[in-house]
């Protein structure tokens, strides 16, 4: 694994959208499949699974991976890895009928890495609108950050700019608050919050709720 400052991390969620006839049996096997890629050198922490609840006004996903890493050069060594390469074609692409993934850089963070099993996750990313400018887009991380003071529930909460445009449909914003379980996140609904806050500098919004299995939930993929 790469030297860098061990108070930031990377992370990368990508959305999945399972084929409407997509049988669930591929489907579990590409959650087994993309969950083995936990045990890869580069890689923090690492969970697929389930989305719980998705809320967009022009997006649909079905399924969710969270990984972390130290560094840039760690995510590219996940990325490129054979058996994450294997995986993609073999299980990924088969089932799936979109795609969208977003990275960021967390700075100041201190926190354990790995996500514990049982704790409920909210993904926020969002589309600015066009020709806001930088001091609109810090207004809005801005935001985004101060829900944490908000919502003491929450564990853990980054928040980012997406340095990885490629597939991210526009999206550029992005942050996941980590809570202890799905009940902690039910009692918060900061995105309507959110929106109302900043809907002037905001073209689109994506908000994801998931679990991460126990052990025995993840055997059962």
């Amino acid at each position: 694994m790469s030297s860098s400052n061990p108070n930031q991390i990377i992370e990368h969620i990508v959305l999945f959208k399972a084929k409407p006839d997509a049988d669930p049996s591929a489907v579990n096997a590409m959650l087994r499949n993309l969950n083995s890629l936990a045990s890869l050198d580069s890689v923090l922490h690492l969970f697929a699974g389930p989305i719980s609840r998705c809320r967009s006004n022009s997006l649909t996903f079905t399924h969710m991976l969270h990984s972390r890493y130290r560094s840039k050069p760690d995510l590219n060594s996940y990325s490129e890895n054979p058996n994450h390469v294997s995986v993609v074609a073999n299980y990924v692409k088969p089932v799936v009928d979109d795609v969208m993934a977003v990275d960021w850089v967390a700075d100041d963070f201190s926190d354990p890495p790995v996500v514990s099993p049982g704790s409920a996750i909210r993904l926020t990313i969002l589309k600015l609108k066009e020709g806001t400018g930088d001091s609109g887009k810090s207004e809005v991380l801005g935001t985004l950050k101060g829900v944490e003071e908000k919502f003491p529930s929450i564990e853990q909460l980054t928040v980012g700019e997406n340095f990885s445009p490629g597939r991210a449909k526009g999206f550029s914003i992005c942050s996941i608050a980590i809570f202890k379980g799905l009940k902690e996140l039910e009692a918060m609904d900061s995105e309507s919050e959110l929106a109302n806050e900043q809907k002037d500098k905001v073209d689109g919004v994506v908000v994801l709720d998931y679990v991460v299995a126990t052990s025995a939930q993840s055997a059962s993929l």
